[in-house]
C-alpha cells in the first residue's frame, strides 16, 4: 500500500536550487570589490540604472519606426478610378466593362471601377462600372452614351 505525498514533503530535485550569489563580501569570495560590475559607469551604480528600451546610444526603436498618421476605415470600398477622356481606348464594340479593362491590362480581373470625370467622352458608350461620379455620369450621358452599375 502506497501512501500519497503530502504538500509538505515536495521538495526540488537535487541541482535545481543554486546557492544565491553573495556580492561584496571580501576578496576571496570571488565576488568582493566591485561585485562584478566592473569600474564606474552607470552600471556600476545603485539605482534604477538604464531602461529595458534603451539601446546603448543607438536610435530607440520607437523613433526609427515610422508613425501611422491619419485613419482609415476599416468599411472603406477600394475601387480603380477610371477617367472619361480614357473611356476610348478601352472601349470593345462600344462596351466598356471590367473584363475589357483587366484584357487590355489596366486592372486586376477582381478590381471594382469607379469611373470619374477627368477629359472629355469620346463617343457614345456603354459604360459597365461598380461606381460612378455626378460629373462623370452627366459627360458620359451627354455624349450619347449610358451607364449600367454593377452590384
Amino acid at each position: 500500500m502506497r501512501i500519497a505525498m503530502k504538500q509538505h514533503e515536495l521538495q526540488a530535485p537535487r541541482g535545481a536550487r543554486r546557492p544565491v550569489r553573495r556580492l561584496g563580501r571580501g576578496i576571496s569570495a570571488g565576488q568582493g570589490k566591485t561585485a562584478g560590475r566592473g569600474t564606474k559607469g552607470q552600471l556600476a551604480r545603485t539605482g534604477p540604472g538604464l531602461p529595458g528600451w534603451f539601446e546603448g546610444g543607438q536610435t530607440p526603436l520607437h523613433m526609427r519606426v515610422p508613425k501611422m498618421r491619419g485613419f482609415r476605415s476599416r468599411f472603406r470600398k477600394p475601387f480603380v478610378a477610371v477617367n472619361v477622356g480614357r473611356l476610348a481606348e478601352y472601349a470593345v464594340d462600344g462596351k466598356v466593362t471590367p473584363a475589357s479593362l483587366a484584357a487590355k491590362g489596366l486592372v486586376r480581373p477582381d478590381a471594382k471601377i469607379k469611373v470619374l470625370a477627368e477629359g472629355q467622352a469620346g463617343g457614345a458608350f456603354e459604360v459597365h462600372a461598380h461606381a460612378v461620379s455626378a460629373p462623370a455620369r452627366e459627360k458620359i450621358e451627354a455624349a450619347g452614351g449610358s451607364i449600367v452599375l454593377i452590384g
